[in-house]
């Protein structure tokens, strides 16, 4: 469900009466969870989030989010457990153990078959179809896989252990599980696989095997579940490489390896941060722009470029680095007072050419969607009653929608044909008692006689229904009675003195609030969140902390290339100046 990006719908805290209903629902579950783990996953005063998305079936979903980790999602009215709340609770649910060549194909999206469920001495677990249960390896009790029993356990006998046993919901190393701080699976020994010798030091995967595990997913898998064989089977090939290789080594090597391994991603991090560094001090700081604050340099010029970096390297705090000076001129704030320009490893950087930074990001079904590109807006007007006469010769009836240029082809005949233009003065035309009746009021029946061409065309257009026309790039255009909704700005107090920013009307445009929301947070370093919008089911709007009307405005005008007229409440930014 989860091997495709899905798409955020909105994410809020959760409210106290529906905290109290998801302990209530959660213990209903699960009841094997006691009081106090009840009270450790739901906790009564730390922030709980809900997410809704959507997956790339179409299926809305409800997430439980607590301290960054999707605890449980709700598909259907009905709850599971993430990978992350059984590594801490394995036996909350009934398992099925299988083979490790196995977990690939299910991250890939596939189902457990049952010729490649390792049962235990015990037993299968009595299930019946359509519980709920998890996918353990033989040589680690943590969970990697959530899903639903197929069929119930007196069936998996009967069926000789052939066809499909557990249909996989949600897998370790989904998007789901991306979703949260991507930690792996912890070290929980099998003591029945201990005892078989199948732990994971000792654990071999001969062909015969492997060529059974890759039959156990593959036998039924469904087409909405197909996967990258190639890749998938390269990954495996891999595992089982290294696993022959580490076989015959001893258990110190193994983990000066591990903390080897554990090692070279933090040196490529750090080495990445600080050619980040270099970078960003080459080619967005002038010497005319010193002193300056290192959180202004952090946010302005070189977040995007540490973005993805920051949070695995070693370096937490700015690099001490011989070529610039940092001096605290107020107490507790640094700044960059000096640069060594002529410093051999500064000069070694080539600054590239500079690109878009704020690409499209990934949309929905995780392929990349094609740059965002306005839509084009058109005014158009409707026949009203009161004008029908007018528009009869052109057998225009009431309700027919036009091009303001239409509209004034027709008047234009329409005064031609009846003779109708001024004779001493082309300038003007007559009124005769059809253009009276529709274009005049009672108070100017006996003292208007002619109008100019331009007060006939205005007035022909104010007595319209005004509509317009909406064309997205390659789709049919959209028409709708009334004036278009601008995408509205304000700003909103929240608490004492703290103000956030509230957008909303993004979808009439074409554009993905969340995407929007995504791109304002990176450009503002401020949280932001999507929230419904009271009486409206298809619309949500975006809050971002802080006065951020400027942003959102060049975001709009220069990202998207919204036309400021489509624009409402750019006149609330804060203005400009120095306090006092």
């Amino acid at each position: 469900m989860f091997v495709r990006p899905f798409r955020v719908k909105s994410n809020t805290a959760i409210k106290g009466s529906d905290r109290r209903k998801l302990k209530a629902d959660i213990s209903a579950a699960f009841p094997s969870l006691s009081a106090d783990e009840l009270s450790e996953l739901v906790p009564n005063k730390e922030e709980l989030n809900v997410v809704k998305i959507y997956v790339h079936k179409g299926d809305s979903v409800t997430l439980y989010v607590l301290h960054k980790n999707p605890l449980f999602f709700e598909l259907e009215k009905r709850l599971y457990p993430t990978v992350y709340v059984l590594w801490r609770y394995p036996t909350i649910l009934p398992t099925f153990r299988t083979w490790p060549p196995v977990l690939q194909k299910l991250i890939g999206g596939a189902d457990l078959m049952l010729p490649g469920v390792v049962a235990p001495s015990s037993g299968l677990p009595d299930v019946k179809q359509g519980d709920c249960c998890s996918v353990t390896l033989v040589n680690n009790r943590a969970p990697v896989a959530v899903g639903t029993a197929a069929v119930s356990r007196d069936e998996m006998h009967s069926l000789g252990m052939k066809g499909r046993g557990v249909c996989v919901l949600h897998a370790y190393m989904d998007n789901l599980w991306a979703f949260g701080d991507k930690s792996g699976p912890p070290p929980l020994p099998d003591a029945e696989s201990e005892g078989q010798g199948v732990n994971g030091e000792e654990y071999e995967v001969d062909d015969m095997e492997e060529e059974e595990a890759e039959k156990c997913v593959e036998e039924e898998q469904s087409p909405c579940q197909t996967v990258t064989d190639q890749a998938c089977s390269g990954i495996e090939e891999l595992s089982l490489t290294e696993q022959e290789e580490e076989k015959g080594d001893k258990g110190n090597e193994e983990e000066e390896g591990n903390q080897d391994d554990q090692k070279m991603p933090q040196e490529l991090m750090d080495a990445l941060l600080l050619q980040c560094f270099l970078h960003a001090l080459k080619s967005k700081v002038k010497k005319t722009d010193l002193p300056l604050l290192t959180s202004t340099f952090l946010r302005n010029h070189m977040f995007e470029e540490l973005h993805l970096v920051l949070k695995t390297s070693s370096i937490k705090r700015y690099f001490r680095c011989p070529f610039y000076t940092l001096k605290e001129l107020t107490k507790g704030v640094e700044s960059i007072v000096e640069v060594d320009w002529k410093n051999p490893e500064l000069r070694s950087i080539k600054v590239p050419e500079e690109t878009d930074v704020e690409a499209t990001p990934v949309q929905d079904g995780g392929e990349g969607e094609p740059l965002y590109h306005p839509p084009e807006i058109t005014t158009l007007y409707s026949v009203s009653a009161r004008l029908e006469p007018l528009f009869l010769d052109a057998k225009k009836r009431k309700g027919t929608i036009l091009q303001p240029a239409e509209v004034r082809h027709i008047v234009t005949e329409y005064v031609k044909k009846n003779e109708l233009v001024d004779e001493n003065n082309k300038n003007y035309v007559t009124i005769n008692p059809t253009l009276c009746d529709c274009l005049l009021d009672k108070s100017e029946y006996q003292e208007v006689e002619s109008l100019k061409w331009d007060d006939l065309f205005s007035r022909t257009l104010e007595r319209m229904q005004e509509c317009y026309q909406v064309v997205f790039p390659g789709q049919a255009p959209i028409k709708k009675k009334g004036h278009i909704e601008p995408i509205d700005i304000s700003v909103a107090s929240r608490g004492s003195n703290k103000k956030v920013t509230l957008v909303k009307n993004l979808e009439v445009y074409g554009l993905d609030p969340a995407v929007v929301a995504t791109a304002l947070q990176r450009r503002v370093q401020a949280s932001s969140v999507l929230q419904p919008i009271p009486g409206s089911k298809d619309k949500v709007l975006v809050q971002i902390q802080g006065n951020q009307i400027h942003q959102v405005g060049n975001l709009l005008q220069g990202h998207y290339q919204i036309p400021r007229k489509y624009i409402q409440g750019l006149d609330k930014a804060p203005k400009g100046g120095k306090k006092k």
